[in-house]
Formats: structure tokens, sequence, C-alpha cells
């Protein structure tokens, strides 16, 4: 089946210059440049070489602008599907999201008129924060996110969407799909001996991890954005902060249920056995009165963010008395949702 005038347009509109040239990058859509966010350093009492990796300019406000390019992505292939025949239809996408995900997903499908996305929310999520999500241009479904956990069929059942994609979870996508790879790139290319980063969905985190071990394994050839020494990549140490407690400040990273997180022990542990990553990698709790010294940190330091995205510099800054003060630490700021409620 060939496509309408409208998708012909929409098809020439997605433009990837390459998937991993750094003379070429392909985000942000609108102006594409590499690194696309700022590494600046901070000052951390007690810490002498602390510095941040900052999402919170991307497009809006959060590091889910780069998951939602991988979307808009992911539809091109489908376009020139459709045109070759191989389907019928373009699929319309699902999602559990409180927020930021959502947020970012369909201010970039808007932007290239792709089909609106179907979230699922928990019935409990503020009625502004639902009518921000409806004006943007979301379907918004409402379901009790506690009572279980749900899997990809639930979730395209609930968004009415049974023939559409789930990008919830990476089983539609396929495992440790790479939503985050420029990003990890530009991570590793620090040379830090420590990186703290949230840990909700554990995207990223596996995304991170994953680019790590691809890039200490490989023999000879090396990614073309890896600029980073492999012998100081054994001994980086990757720290996920995350919390159990559902009243958290950092409520992004909370979640009755995480069905869809392939993140386990054994994975991380033979990682580290191996020697591709360093020995104190680990996802740990953080307290909340972390949370509060890493918001106040960052306001001296003018850094926009919420207490989800800086989770990593609170798991810092708990883990203070056990950390080296003068080895170079990278905070990962995974930034503040742009959103009017």
């Amino acid at each position: 089946m060939s496509l309408t005038k409208e998708e012909q347009r929409i098809l020439q509109s997605i433009r990837v210059p390459s998937e991993n040239d750094p003379d070429r990058p392909e985000f942000p859509p609108a102006d594409p440049h590499y690194p696309s966010t700022p590494t600046k350093q901070i000052q951390v009492k007690g810490f002498e070489d602390v510095w941040l990796k900052d999402e919170s300019v991307n497009p809006t406000g959060t590091h889910k602008d780069r998951m939602a390019w991988e979307m808009v992505v992911m539809y091109r292939e489908l376009l020139l599907a459709k045109k070759n025949g191989r389907i019928d239809t373009l699929p319309r996408l699902s999602i559990i999201s409180s927020g930021s995900a959502a947020v970012a997903i369909q201010s970039m499908l808007s932007k290239f008129r792709l089909p609106a996305l179907k979230v699922l929310i928990d019935h409990s999520l503020s009625e502004s924060r639902k009518s921000h999500l409806e004006k943007l241009g979301c379907e918004i479904f409402e379901t009790d996110l506690s009572a279980r956990a749900l899997n990809t069929e639930d979730i395209l059942r609930l968004t009415e969407n049974e023939d559409g994609i789930d990008i919830t979870s990476d089983d539609s996508l396929g495992p440790f799909s790479v939503f985050y790879d420029w990003m990890s790139y530009d991570i590793l290319n620090q040379n830090a001996g420590f990186v703290f980063l949230p840990y909700g969905s554990g995207h990223l985190f596996e995304n991170l991890v994953n680019v790590a071990k691809r890039e200490a394994s490989a023999l000879f050839f090396h990614d073309k954005r890896f600029k980073g020494n492999v012998s100081n990549l054994r001994e980086c140490h990757f720290l996920g902060a995350t919390t159990n407690r559902a009243d958290s400040k950092a409520d992004k990273l909370y979640s009755p249920h995480l069905p869809f997180v392939h993140f386990d022990t054994q994975w991380i542990e033979l990682a580290k056995k191996k020697g591709y990553i360093g020995s104190q990698s680990k996802v740990h709790v953080v307290r909340e009165k972390y949370l509060d010294e890493a918001m106040e940190v960052a306001k001296k330091n003018k850094i926009s963010c919420e207490p989800s995205g800086i989770a990593g510099l609170a798991l810092m800054l708990q883990m203070k008395k056990q950390l080296p003060r003068n080895q170079k630490t990278l905070i990962v700021n995974t930034g503040k949702v742009r959103i009017k409620v």
C-alpha cells in the first residue's frame, strides 16, 4: 500500500544523518549537535572533582526527549514498511506514564504530525496533569496501577490499542532497546571514576551499562562516538538511585510494579566479574533526607531539576563517607519536565 501525500511529507521530514557518527549527529532534530547537552563542573562540599551531565536543556526539559526522538525514528521505519507494502496502516503507540515521558513523546509526535500517543495513567493522577496531557494531544486512559503488574497485552487492551505497540516495555521493542546510546557515550567519554544517576524504569541505567560493557569488551573496533579510556571504563562504578516509598519526593522513580525492568543481580554481577565495569556498580535505595540535601546543592549550583532527576546526587551524598574525595565523579541530572499544571 502506497503512502498518502501527508505520510510522504512526514517521511521526508524525518531526517537521520547517521546512527553513530559524532560529526553527523541526529539529536535534537531541530539542531543536531554532539554532545547535545552540557557537562559542567559543580561545587559539592567535601568533594573536589564533581561534574554534572545536564539533561534539563532538552526541548521539554528531560532526557525523555531522547526516547521521544527514537519513537519518531521508529515511525520512519514504519512509514517505509507501509510504502513497501509490509503493513497497511501506521500503528498507534501506548505507554504507562505519569507525565515526563508522555509529554516528551507527544510533543515530538505532534511536531512531526504523527498519530497521537495513547497514555495509561493511574486514576490518582491530578486533574491538572491529566488536562495538560490531553491538551498536548494525548489520548488518556485510567486504571489502578497499584493493583497488579501489567504486561504488554494488558496495556494495549486498556488503551484500546490491541494492534498497536506498547513502548512502556522492552518486550515489544526488543531487550535493551537503545534510547540513550548517544547520551551514554557522552557520559563514558568523561572518564569519571563514579557515575551516579536516577533509576526509575531502568532504561537509562541499563543502556549506559550495556554501552560500557560493549566498549570494555571490544577487542579491536570501538564505536565512533567512544573517546574514553578503556582502562578507566573498566574501573568506573555505575550507581543507580531509586526509591521504594510511594510517598517519596522522587515520585518519578517509584512504581508499585516495575514489570519490564531487565536489571537483575546476576546481570550486573556478571558484568563486574568479567571486569567490564567497576566492582561497586549497583542500584541503591536513596533516603529522603538526602533528596532534600541534593535539592539544596542543586539550587546553589543553579541546576534545573526535581528530586527524581537529581537522585544521583542524593545517592552520592548518602554514600559520602564511602567515596574518595578527589576522584572525578559524574552526576546525571535527568532534568525537570516543563509542564503547566
